[in-house]
């Protein structure tokens, strides 16, 4: 080992080592807040012809149904396929929301595979 050099760790390495602790600590910090607003954030779907309505959180957890006495009258099969139709629409919408938000925080973090 040459006199001076360390464990072969210069001082810009050990800056670059403090800059990447620093950004991951931000970038957890940043997702704990996201992963807050995802759970109060509220997100629709709705079936092709408006009657049922499911509610979801922006983590994907159904948080209700809403279906009109218009749809309730249909047989079961036909229900269903309007239920999974407005499940799917708030799937949908809910996975824009989280995409967005992880977009936002893992943006200007130059973090390999995110952004």
């Amino acid at each position: 080992m040459t006199k001076g050099q360390g464990f072969g760790f210069g001082l810009g390495k050990i800056k670059e080592l403090q800059e990447a602790f620093k950004k991951a600590q931000q970038f957890q910090e940043n997702a704990q807040t996201v992963q807050q607003e995802l759970e109060e954030t509220r997100v629709e779907g709705s079936s092709g012809d408006g009657s049922v309505t499911v509610t979801m959180n922006g983590s994907q957890r159904p948080i209700g149904v809403t279906i009109t006495p218009e749809a309730a009258e249909k047989d079961a099969e036909a229900l269903s396929q309007l239920v999974t139709e407005a499940m799917i629409q708030a799937y949908e919408n809910s996975s824009e929301v989280m995409k967005s938000k992880m977009n936002e925080i893992t943006s200007g973090l130059e973090l390999p595979g995110f952004g």
